[in-house]
């Protein structure tokens, strides 16, 4: 199965955005990782709709973008417009999942789940044949460059027991402190997207340094 990597533009430099797309269009990066905060949900704000559209002018590959806010049911007509292939909501910001999710796929995307550290893995067992792709976040959502959770392991081996068990296709995606002394100890246990914002862009090399993330998880 093919293994995805996600560079997160909240860690590019936003002075030379189109260098930092260009980039990830040339590199072996699969996805772009798009995280939208709106200083409620998490204690942060990040980016939205214009910022989304001027990397869409530019992406050649899917976008994956990330909401981190409250009511997301809002928007979802409106990040389709802007060009959100994969649109992920947090678990713990919808009262009703279910409806969240129909919605996201009426509207053309694929619909993804987030779960926070706390969230047990268990509580998508109702919807997990709905979703497409559920999202374990690694560290606290909000900000960039947090250590990495070691229980993520077992939540992401956890996560996986439950979609084979119920016969679904969802992937697994990782997002938080991802790096190469960790990505294969997560795809051995189940992961199938790999998000990674800091070790990318800070590195020496960003294009290097994603095909070695790229390379550690092919076979």
């Amino acid at each position: 199965m093919t293994k995805y990597i996600a560079p997160s533009m909240l860690a590019a430099d936003f002075g030379n955005l189109q260098r930092d797309i260009e980039m990830v269009n040339n590199s072996e990066a699969d996805w772009f990782h798009i995280d939208v905060m709106d200083g409620v949900f998490v204690p942060n704000i990040s980016y939205g709709m214009p910022v989304i559209s001027a990397i869409k002018k530019h992406a050649t590959k899917t976008m994956d973008v990330h909401l981190m806010i409250v009511d997301p049911d809002r928007y979802i007509e409106d990040f389709k417009k802007v060009g959100a292939d994969i649109l992920t909501v947090h678990y713990e910001a919808c009262t009703h999942l279910h409806r969240t999710l129909q919605a996201i796929k009426a509207a053309g995307m694929k619909a993804g789940v987030s779960l926070n550290p706390h969230t047990p893995a268990a509580v998508l067992e109702d919807v997990i044949k709905d979703i497409d792709v559920v999202l374990i976040m690694s560290v606290n959502p909000g900000f960039g460059g947090q250590s990495f959770i070691e229980n993520t392991y077992k939540k992401v081996q956890q996560l996986k027991a439950l979609i084979e068990f119920s016969e679904a296709e969802t992937l697994i995606e990782v997002d938080g402190g991802v790096t190469n002394q960790n990505i294969e100890q997560l795809l051995e246990a189940g992961v199938d997207a790999f998000v990674a914002g800091s070790f990318v862009f800070k590195s020496e090399n960003p294009t290097e340094t994603i095909k070695e993330l790229k390379n550690l998880v092919s076979f």
